[in-house]
């Protein structure tokens, strides 16, 4: 499938927050990329313009193409509940985003990668579908072979499970979807009115 492999710290800088992770070339210009550097003056964004950035930056943050989130979206308005915090949970409970927030991966890129590598078990059969929606209950974990793998270690050796709507068991390498994340559980710097507004047209 199709997933943007371009410079990482020119979409950071587009949106003027480092949405994949810890990135010190975005911290050294941390302002929109494009020719003059910070010099250059930059008209007043529409209404349009702001609601679709807001929702570029979802789907970066989250590595997802514009057919698969407008069927999220889609999906979150015809469900129960406030439409973008739905949009938003959906987008959680992905098994690449699971995989990265549990601390297997450092980011969703490689989350993804580890998923569509056959690395990682869901309720003890090998998933390789990233887009994957987990359920409460499910447990994810680490294949047995995989275990090893130098990513992997490396980065549980730094992760922070701290998560209340997630569990995890560092002798098994699994972890358990306890509940669905509220809007506050949910760290992302995301607008979602404003996507669901754009949508909404």
């Amino acid at each position: 499938m199709a997933r943007y492999t371009g410079p990482k710290t020119k979409i950071a800088r587009k949106f003027g927050e480092a949405i994949f992770g810890d990135d010190k070339s975005f911290e050294k210009r941390n302002y929109p990329p494009g020719q003059h550097g910070n010099n250059r003056r930059r008209p007043k964004k529409s209404e349009y313009a702001i609601q679709l950035m807001e929702k570029q930056k979802a789907k970066f943050t989250y590595g997802i193409l514009e057919r698969q989130f407008r069927n999220l979206f889609l999906k979150a308005n015809a469900s129960k509940g406030v439409t973008g915090e739905v949009l938003l949970q959906f987008c959680e409970t992905r098994l690449d985003n699971l995989v990265y927030r549990l601390g297997v991966a450092p980011t969703r890129s490689a989350a993804r990668q580890l998923v569509g590598h056959r690395h990682i078990t869901l309720n003890g059969e090998i998933m390789n579908i990233p887009s994957c929606q987990v359920k409460v209950g499910d447990v994810i974990g680490v294949r047995e072979k995989s275990k090893s793998l130098e990513v992997v270690e490396r980065s549980l050796a730094v992760a922070n499970h701290d998560l209340e709507w997630l569990t995890w068991n560092d002798a098994t390498l699994e972890g358990t979807l306890v509940s669905v994340p509220t809007r506050e559980q949910i760290t992302e710097n995301i607008k979602e009115q404003l996507i669901v507004e754009l949508y909404s047209k």
